[in-house]
């Protein structure tokens, strides 16, 4: 039996047993803290997991002259019970690079208003 959920409920729960896991290693009020520490730290990877939708906006143009092309991509997406718009830079094979910038949405029709004004 296959079973599905929206990836908000999914991203939703990887932040609780992420909590959860860290609260039974360093003790109960460390979990949540340590969590956001972690999620700050890997930000691009989880915003990039998290995303319900994206569009490709162009390529990006590394100061640091990379040895690979990479693209600008808006993401729209859902985690920690908050919906988001953000710009990640991805490689070719579809892994995140890093962020060009992001914004935190109450509704999931603010955040889909901005995702269709990103460029």
């Amino acid at each position: 039996m296959t079973m599905f959920q929206p990836i908000g409920v999914a991203s939703d729960r990887v932040m609780a047993t992420l909590v959860a896991g860290l609260e039974i290693e360093f003790g109960r009020g460390a979990g949540e803290a340590l969590a956001q520490r972690f999620m700050e730290a890997e930000e691009s990877d989880f915003l990039w997991d998290a995303r319900v939708s994206e569009r490709w906006l162009g390529a990006y143009e590394s100061i640091d002259e990379e040895e690979f092309e990479l693209d600008r991509v808006a993401i729209i997406g859902r985690l920690d019970g908050r919906w988001f718009v953000a710009v990640s830079i991805v490689d070719g094979d579809g892994n995140a690079h890093g962020l060009m910038g992001r914004r935190s949405f109450r509704s999931e029709c603010q955040a889909r208003e901005a995702f269709a004004a990103t460029h």
